[in-house]
């Protein structure tokens, strides 16, 4: 057994395991609940979260209004309900064992008033808050003036220091601890920044080790480091256990617990997590949300490698340097390198005859199917984060101001669909890094199905 002892979490002496909050419906009620029933932390998400009709099949379609603005409404609307109702579910599961923790993604459209007015509406049900995805800084506030614990996620110290330095000194009483989410080997959106290259992942040690110097030089001895992504197995992870250069720490499982009987997702999503290999997952930038993002490459993830890979630099006047002429209409044309006409001829001769610019002054090409999608898609925009690049939407302005992406998705559709037994092959498989691990984790031998029980108690035998 690995030497863990229970430590206090949103006011309660649990066991630091937690379980990673993923939407849509990756994580739910049921899920989180089951997890907090074995006196860890269950953790619903409230990303578009489930509500059921009278005979209790989720509502999938929330709106049939015919502005995008109406249609925004009529989804936080619905996320809030969904919200508050996976918290009723988890609670009725779990009792008083454990602790029941929401998430939310910051850079959704309206998240704080989803945030918000969950909270006020289950009072006693969710004990803690986590928030990534972006800068939460009114997240400290929204928690507190709730009675709330609150949990950054974060990936550097940088981003606590920025965080604390702008709001939450002010709200230091329910910060009850700091997720480390690791850039490189988490599923879902990822922390990178700017300066940090995608291909060269760093040791945690030492970036977890200078967050809690961090947290120590401001004061908060006391509060955990929560260790996320690429967490499987703890018996890895010991000598982050009662080490003094670690400090307080508790450890967050994401990918693992998608393959047990409680958890929501699709008999067809854990058969491919189950039968994935080393290098099956992506971290690429084809999130509309303009995060990298790590996803398992299927037909869909692939078709975006392959569309990207066939982008061509355009410019709009001819000059010595783009000297080809590239018509992307019957009245409009740009202009390419000589050397790249070949390659537009070899997509459009492949079917791929649709040719639609991109904010960076580039081209890609699609099929005609594909482009009637994708205007399907931007059509029926719900406006579900604050500023897309797949559509152009902005919660604050209406519009970004810069043309649709047409090398990105519509996040919000693949998600549903996926969360509710949509097509593995046609939609977005967000998984960890260390998902091809189920195929020879023990637990799962011969395609079996552990409960959450039996995980957990796995977990703490550090296997």
């Amino acid at each position: 057994m690995i030497n863990l002892k229970n430590i206090m979490i949103s006011g309660k002496e649990v066991c630091p395991i937690i379980e990673g909050g993923k939407g849509i419906n990756a994580t739910n009620g049921f899920s989180s609940g089951h997890f907090a029933k074995e006196g860890c932390v269950g953790t619903i998400s409230l990303v578009s979260a489930d509500y059921y009709d009278e005979n209790g099949n989720a509502v999938l379609e929330r709106s049939t209004k015919l502005k995008r603005q109406e249609r925004h409404e009529d989804l936080i609307a619905g996320a809030i309900k969904g919200g508050i109702k996976q918290a009723q579910i988890a609670h009725e599961i779990a009792g008083d064992n454990g602790r029941i923790h929401a998430n939310e993604l910051w850079e959704l459209a309206d998240s704080e008033i989803v945030i918000r007015e969950v909270l006020k509406e289950t009072k006693g049900l969710i004990h803690g808050v986590t928030c990534g995805a972006g800068l939460p800084y009114k997240l400290g506030e929204i928690a507190s003036e709730n009675g709330v614990y609150y949990y950054p996620i974060v990936s550097s110290s940088r981003a606590l220091q920025i965080l604390w330095k702008r709001a939450y000194s002010k709200y230091s009483e329910f910060l009850g601890g700091v997720v480390y989410e690791d850039p490189w080997l988490a599923g879902g959106h990822n922390g990178l920044s700017n300066a940090e290259n995608p291909n060269e992942p760093q040791d945690p040690y030492d970036r977890i080790k200078d967050l809690r110097a961090t947290m120590n030089s401001l004061g908060l001895q006391n509060i955990p480091v929560i260790i996320a992504g690429g967490v499987w197995c703890l018996s890895e992870w010991e000598k982050y256990i009662e080490n003094p250069e670690i400090g307080l720490v508790a450890f967050q499982f994401g990918t693992r617990p998608m393959i047990t009987k409680e958890s929501p997702v699709s008999d067809e999503w854990k058969k491919v997590m189950l039968n994935t290999k080393p290098g099956d997952v992506a971290l690429q930038l084809f999130s509309p949300t303009g995060f990298y993002s790590s996803a398992i490459k299927n037909k869909f993830l692939l078709r975006l490698m392959e569309r990207k890979e066939g982008e061509i630099l355009f410019s709009a006047e001819q000059n010595d340097e783009f000297d080809t002429e590239l018509a992307l209409s019957q009245v409009k044309k740009v202009y390419i390198k000589s050397a790249d006409l070949a390659k537009a001829n070899n997509q459009i001769n492949a079917g791929f005859s649709v040719i639609q610019e991109t904010p960076d002054s580039t081209v890609v090409f699609l099929t005609p199917e594909e482009w009637a999608t994708m205007k399907n898609d931007r059509a029926k925009c719900v406006g579900c984060l604050s500023q897309c690049q797949f559509s152009s939407w902005s919660g604050l302005k209406g519009t970004t101001g810069k043309i649709c992406d047409p090398r990105t998705y519509c996040i919000h559709k693949t998600l549903v669909d996926i969360g509710h037994g949509g097509s593995v092959d046609d939609n977005l498989l967000f998984a960890g890094h260390q998902v091809y691990r189920f195929a020879k984790d023990p637990l799962y031998a011969n395609g079996n199905i552990p409960t959450t029980h039996e995980l957990i108690e796995a977990i703490k035998a550090g296997r």
